[in-house]
């Protein structure tokens, strides 16, 4: 099963391919009682660290400032041989302080509202009002792509 697991294992560049593909990325956070705390969000990579958006009063906030730790997921295919995916543990930093703060949400809002033209800048202040950007910083990186798995005859 290992040579498989080596076989299946995607490359920097193959997971950066992937990821670029993908809108939505799964948020695993720790509730107080320890049990998971589930969310989709939308995402943006910036110099090795995953990143998101979120209102500062959320949930998943709340559990990030008690507990730092979470896990970070993308997935794609229906059939067996199609399924492609990363999953990340880490380490969250709560960004809720100027300059970075419109930095990184000016980052993630470009990725995924490329649309917004001059509305940009405009867009990203009126997001930092109530919101904060979450930085992962990555301790593990599982990867699979099971179309590299040699077909059966």
């Amino acid at each position: 099963m290992a040579k498989q697991r080596d076989a299946i294992r995607m490359s920097d560049a193959e997971i950066t391919t992937f990821l670029d593909g993908c809108r939505s990325m799964n948020v695993a956070s720790l509730l107080k009682d320890g049990s998971p705390h589930l969310t989709t969000l939308w995402f943006a990579v910036k110099d090795g660290k995953y990143l998101f958006e979120t209102y500062g009063s959320s949930q998943k906030v709340l559990n990030l400032r008690r507990d730092p730790r979470c896990a970070l997921l993308w997935e794609a295919g229906t059939e067996y041989d199609q399924l492609v995916g990363v999953s990340i543990r880490g380490k969250a930093e709560i960004i809720d302080a100027e300059p970075r703060l419109t930095e990184l949400m000016s980052h993630i809002i470009r990725r995924n509202s490329p649309g917004l033209g001059d509305h940009h800048d405009q867009h990203v202040a009126q997001m930092v009002r109530k919101r904060v950007v979450i930085s992962v910083t990555p301790d593990k990186i599982i990867s699979w792509d099971h179309r590299k798995i040699p077909a059966r005859a």
